[in-house]
């Protein structure tokens, strides 16, 4: 690595905070919601993002778009940017995702969740930190390359993707499946997509994740007269308790993990009557369960399976049992690949701190790659509020991974 100019690129990494506020602000205004949360898609996100990257000096862009007759435009977009380097083998790719997920109960916020507003350090927004703290991250690193006129050691690409919050078919699983050309083994490939407060973490693994929805049927009648019915709702509170049971059922523990246990949550309610005073006939509930890779997930769908039979039986209902989302863990980053050598030795230079790999429940893209062979990582430094009430991201910590990256562009593998 030339350390020489490592000063030069931090120093100009550090002038980038009003850069940052006015990227989030612009940012949070271009809601990129999926179909599936009644939304437009992430094309106008997708639009203002090249022009920055125009803008920026990025000459070779180019897009993946993958059909989507959901949405009006019909696509949905994935940008990739790269930055030439001097190493001819491996290159730095820095991948970060576009869409978001819908603000939730409004009452929660402190304002307006598409409105960035700025609270000391804080940037609150939904879509601040996820995704759009990595983003800035990734995209100032290649401004301050691009300022500088320092040309990294590994070439510098940016992809960023649609669909990630609603499994990723129309984004990094298109763009795999579609430019097998741009990766090779020899790349570093980072996810800023999880993270703790300090970045001492490097996610090398991650959970199976199931979303399970059931549907429960039975019979609608008067609240006075329960026999003559069958309570949809009554038999669905019953299954609930019962799936309680899957935690001691699959109840190995992994410390690399965080929780280190499998989890089975009940999550979703849809509604069902809209008086009190009549039994419910249908009655809809969902579970976000993730599940350590010990377990295969045929046997947790066989347990949920024989609760939900047993479930009809007791209450005289009939329930169906859909999955919106199960996908099985992919194998695990090794510890000693090069990108988390990377990643922790920018880590020891800059912040004098060391990361420890770990796994998470949250699934991830990582998986994408990690299922071809491709040891990436997720990193960053994040405060964990993904999805929460008053979304924020950190200035200093959007200016800080920027500089690791710029550092880990900088070293030679």
């Amino acid at each position: 690595m030339n350390r020489s100019v490592l000063p030069q690129l931090m120093k100009t990494i550090d002038g980038y905070a009003k850069e940052v506020v006015r990227l989030q602000t612009e940012l949070c205004k271009l809601p990129a919601l999926g179909p599936e949360s009644e939304g437009e898609g992430e094309e106008k996100k997708a639009d203002y993002l090249k022009s920055c990257l125009e803008t920026i000096g990025f000459e070779d862009i180019s897009r993946c778009d993958a059909p989507d007759t959901r949405v009006p435009c019909g696509y949905r977009p994935n940008l990739i940017a790269l930055l030439p380097g001097k190493s001819a083998t491996s290159r730095l790719w820095v991948m970060t995702h576009m869409d978001v997920v819908p603000p939730g109960d409004l009452k929660m916020w402190s304002g307006d969740p598409w409105t960035a507003r700025v609270q000391g350090d804080k940037i609150i927004g939904r879509g601040c930190e996820d995704n759009q703290q990595g983003m800035i991250s990734s995209i100032l690193t290649a401004k301050a390359f691009n300022k500088t006129g320092i040309e990294p050691n590994l070439s510098y690409g940016l992809i960023l993707c649609s669909d990630e919050e609603t499994g990723s078919e129309y984004g990094v699983g298109h763009l795999v499946k579609n430019r097998k050309d741009l990766f090779r083994k020899s790349d570093l490939i980072i996810i800023p997509d999880a993270g703790n407060s300090k970045g001492t973490m490097i996610e090398v693994a991650e959970k199976s994740i199931v979303w399970i929805k059931f549907h429960t049927k039975g019979k609608q009648t008067h609240g006075s007269t329960p026999h003559k019915g069958a309570n949809a709702h009554k038999a669905s509170c019953y299954m609930v308790s019962r799936l309680e049971t899957l935690y001691k059922k699959f109840g190995k523990k992994n410390p690399i993990f965080d929780p280190p246990m499998s989890t089975f949550e009940p999550t979703k309610k849809e509604a069902n009557v809209p008086n009190v005073n009549t039994i419910p006939g249908e009655d809809v509930v969902y579970f976000d369960c993730r599940i350590l890779p010990h377990y295969k997930l045929a046997d947790v769908v066989s347990v949920v399976t024989q609760i939900a039979r047993e479930t009809e039986k007791r209450y005289k209902v009939k329930i169906s049992i859909s999955y919106p989302q199960k996908q099985a863990a992919a194998p695990p980053t090794p510890v000693d690949a090069p990108v988390v050598k990377a990643i922790t030795a920018a880590m020891k230079d800059l912040r004098k701190r060391t990361p420890k790999p770990m796994g998470i429940g949250g699934g991830t893209v990582a998986k994408f790659f990690r299922d071809r062979g491709f040891a990436c990582a997720v990193w960053g430094t994040q405060d964990e509020v993904a999805h929460s009430p008053d979304e924020y991201s950190k200035l200093s910590a959007t200016l800080a991974d920027a500089k690791v990256f710029a550092h880990i562009a900088m070293q030679e593998w």
